[in-house]
């Protein structure tokens, strides 16, 4: 099996939002309209992963702010499940990174979601705080996590 990564495409936008119903039932999965505005915005920046034609992953970060230093969010990341355990969320965080290169990264994960957890502090995010009821739909919480630059002081 072999997989692509490309740009995410507004005619990909059913494909995200199916995905988003399987990744996230209790929280708020986006509908297609809110990848079609995501992808609309200037900052932002989509990554897809496709095998065979296929979309099985996608990947999405923002900059924010005008002037430099920039700082950017990771908006999402979602695999199909049938597909998880690959490798493709982390190619495409790295997608993301790479897009982000020099900058502060931010995120918040589910606090029970120990896999994305344990990959975001694989590649040098910290938990830099707690946000009680994010996610608004299950009242779950969330970590914020940031990532600094390479050779920044800690």
């Amino acid at each position: 099996m072999t997989i692509t990564y490309d740009a995410l495409k507004k005619a990909d936008a059913d494909r995200c939002a199916e995905l988003e119903s399987q990744l996230f039932p209790g929280d708020d999965p986006w509908p297609a309209r809110a990848f079609h505005a995501e992808l609309a915005a200037k900052h932002n920046h989509y990554i897809a992963a496709r095998s065979e034609g296929r979309l099985v992953g996608y990947a999405g970060i923002s900059r924010l702010g005008r002037v430099r230093p920039y700082e950017y969010e990771v908006h999402t990341i979602g695999v199909d499940p049938d597909f998880q355990g690959q490798g493709i969320g982390r190619r495409l965080l790295a997608g993301m990174l790479e897009f982000a290169s020099g900058g502060v990264v931010f995120l918040e994960v589910r606090t029970d979601n120990v896999p994305a957890i344990k990959l975001y502090e694989s590649v040098g995010f910290v938990n830099i705080g707690l946000r009680k009821r994010y996610y608004r739909a299950s009242g779950a919480d969330a970590y914020t996590m940031q990532r600094l630059p390479a050779g920044s002081p800690s």
